[in-house]
């Protein structure tokens, strides 16, 4: 949610007209994590002031007003050093609107300006006391505290650093957050920090980095938060020690809450954690730590980043999403691949190894998520069922933490994110984490911080998903899940002809999604008789019981229109009261141990009138004799048939929103990595 991106240039000529088609271009890039306004702010043409345009809409909007505010010629002329900021914002204080869009200001003079992701939840206090000082506030947010909040210390402290000053008001706040902040008392300097929402630098140079590590940096004097009333402060670092290598000669830096939005200009990147705050001033970054715990590294690695720029492009797809769903045949290989050895029947997951045997003397599993990644879970619980012979509990992040579930040190929790952000299953991550849980993180975002505070994990390799509404990711996490299963019984010798029986069908998968995927045509026929209904009920059991509530989710995301994923056995208890004859309805029957039971729920809903459409296997006459509209998917092992039905119903939505007239890549009131409670 929300997206900061700002760019600093040190020694390197830049004219303000170019900073700005930096700026517009890493917006765009960060367009698919839902926003509603946007802003950017760079320095004026004589550097004593910062101009600020902000709109409200698309990133399109904010760029026709750059074009017509910066028209003239001294934006044209190349400066040495300068930093601009700008940032996408997804309303959470305050109505979509200019006066609430990012950056906000400190005073009318622009003295500083901030953009910021995330909550601070003690800022009604914040205002408090910035008002009782003679603060005048212009916008609803939350944002606008810290801006001012900084300004308050500037005045007060008129000898500190601008990276002082970020941290002083950085230990008044609470709540999640990334800041970047620029000041035109400190010009050419950026200050980024972040608590539980991402950030990561990037850096480019013309030659190779002397270093790989950046030192992590300490005051004398560490304290806790203060009393936003007192307004401590902390004792000042050793000016010696405040700013230490990175030094280079002609250096860029940039500033994203993602890699997608830095990877056309470098690979090279350090993600920040919770209360590092990361500093350049003269072309030197240092990284500072607002905490110190016994844990900590010496250093912050630089990391290469492997994404290609062609990976975060539409190519010839017309969306995001149409491209992705057409990338599965490849995801799901990248994902098994270096894995799963198909000529020893054996899976090697390196991520895990080493804990297995600590995994197979637990009391239960856990798997934990939400949304798209909670249906990953649904979707393969059966499996891991029979497979290990453990308790598996799937669980929502969001009502886990509201129920104060027991955990135990002999429990086992899988935390499954696309971005590995998601602020629900972060904090259920912690909470048992802190009561000695064996935490196993299933992420597709290197570096994020379910990565990070996971005590092991796999790294699902479905690349980058620019898409809003998840799908390649749905399908490897799938993957991921089926590959631990199979570890997890690789000497069990009852099980050694199940386990060929999936091996033999995952070496399979990518051709059957090949043919899966020849049903586009067939499904955007179905759309146009879906499209301007208002609901839609789709039904299944068993393994394929993820693939409803998956479908009907998208349907829900990108079409706006009603959807209900149901479990065929509960059609007599209640659904079954809205099939008629203009109902649709789409049901799942597959030649699988629940068949009969699915068989026995259509003929339920087409003695009621209802006209379902079916998801069958290829030659299945019985079942395609009770409807007039179907469609058939190649047979595969039970365990995996949800990685081939659910791609027919992203298809499905997908088309039914083109129809509509819908965003496909940025569903209204929406965001990609949901990094707010």
């Amino acid at each position: 949610m929300c997206g900061i991106f700002a760019y600093l240039n040190y020694l390197t000529p830049k004219s303000r007209l170019e900073v700005l088609d930096l700026l517009v271009t890493g917006l765009k890039r960060l367009e698919y994590r839902g926003y509603d306004s946007t802003g950017v702010a760079i320095d004026s043409p004589d550097s004593k002031n910062i101009v600020m345009v902000k709109r409200t809409g698309k990133v399109k909007v904010l760029e026709d007003a750059i074009l017509e505010h910066f028209s003239g010629g001294e934006y044209s002329e190349p400066v040495m050093t300068h930093i601009g900021i700008a940032h996408t914002r997804w309303a959470t204080h305050g109505v979509p609107c200019e006066r609430n869009s990012h950056p906000h200001r400190s005073d009318e003079g622009n003295g500083f300006v901030v953009v910021h992701n995330g909550i601070i939840t003690n800022y009604n206090d914040v205002k408090t006391f910035l008002a009782k000082r003679g603060y005048e506030f212009e916008s609803d947010t939350d944002t606008e505290v810290f801006a001012k909040l900084v300004h308050h210390l500037w005045k007060t402290h008129p000898t500190y650093s601008f990276r002082e000053l970020v941290e002083q008001a950085i230990l008044q706040v609470e709540g999640a957050f990334a800041i970047a902040v620029k000041s035109k008392h400190f010009p050419g300097e950026c200050v980024a920090s972040r608590r539980s929402s991402p950030l990561l630098v990037g850096i480019k140079t013309k030659t190779r980095l002397a270093t790989d590590h950046i030192p992590i940096l300490y005051g004398k004097d560490i304290r806790p938060h203060g009393q936003t009333r007192e307004l401590p402060v902390l004792p000042r670092s050793d000016s010696t020690s405040e700013f230490m290598p990175l030094e280079e000669k002609e250096v860029e830096y940039f500033f994203a809450s993602d890699a997608s939005a830095v990877i056309e200009h470098t690979n090279r990147v350090i993600y920040l954690e919770d209360d590092d705050v990361a500093a350049v001033r003269d072309g030197t970054l240092s990284i500072h730590r607002l905490k110190k715990s016994l844990d900590d590294p010496h250093a912050r690695e630089i990391t290469t980043l492997k994404m290609e720029i062609q990976q975060i492009m539409k190519g010839n797809y017309d969306y995001f999403m149409q491209k992705e769903i057409f990338e599965q045949p490849d995801s799901v290989v990248n994902t098994m691949r270096g894995r799963v050895r198909f000529d020893g029947n054996a899976i090697v997951l390196g991520g895990i190894k080493d804990y297995i045997p600590e995994i197979k003397r637990c009391r239960r599993l856990m798997l934990i998520g939400c949304g798209t990644s909670y249906h990953s879970a649904v979707a393969t619980r059966q499996l891991l069922e029979e497979l290990t012979e453990l308790p598996v509990m799937v669980e929502l992040a969001s009502d886990f933490l509201d129920r104060n579930t027991p955990i135990f040190r002999d429990d086992v929790c899988f935390f499954i994110s696309q971005s590995g952000e998601t602020a629900d299953t972060l904090m259920a991550l912690r909470y048992c984490k802190q009561r000695g849980a064996l935490i196993v993180g299933i992420t597709n975002t290197v570096g994020s911080s379910i990565c990070r505070e996971s005590h092991c994990g796999v790294h699902i390799n479905a690349g980058p998903e620019i898409g809003v509404a998840s799908t390649k990711a749905y399908t490897s996490q799938f993957i991921s899940l089926v590959m631990f299963a199979l570890v997890m019984s690789e000497d069990r010798l009852s099980l050694q002809q199940r386990r060929l029986e999936i091996l033999q069908a995952l070496s399979n998968l990518a051709d059957q999604i090949r043919e899966v995927l020849k049903l586009d045509s067939k499904v955007q026929e179905l759309a146009k008789d879906l499209y301007q209904h208002k609901s839609l009920l789709i039904m299944g059991r068993g393994y394929n019981f993820a693939t409803c509530l998956e479908g009907a989710l998208k349907v829900k995301e990108l079409t706006y229109m009603h959807s209900e994923g149901i479990m065929a056995g509960e059609l007599k208890h209640g659904p079954l009261a809205l099939v008629d004859g203009s109902m649709p309805v789409l049901m799942i029957v597959l030649r699988d141990p629940v068949y009969v039971k699915c068989m026995n729920a259509l003929q339920q809903v087409t003695s009621r009138k209802g006209c379902p459409v079916i998801i069958c296997e290829e030659g299945d006459e019985e079942t395609k004799a009770f409807s007039s509209r179907h469609l058939e998917i190649p047979r595969t092992v039970d365990c995996l048939q949800g990685i081939l039905t659910v791609i027919p119903m992203q298809l499905l939505s997908y088309h039914i929103a083109v129809l509509r007239g819908c965003d496909v890549d940025c569903p209204r009131n929406l965001a990609k990595s949901v990094t707010v409670e």
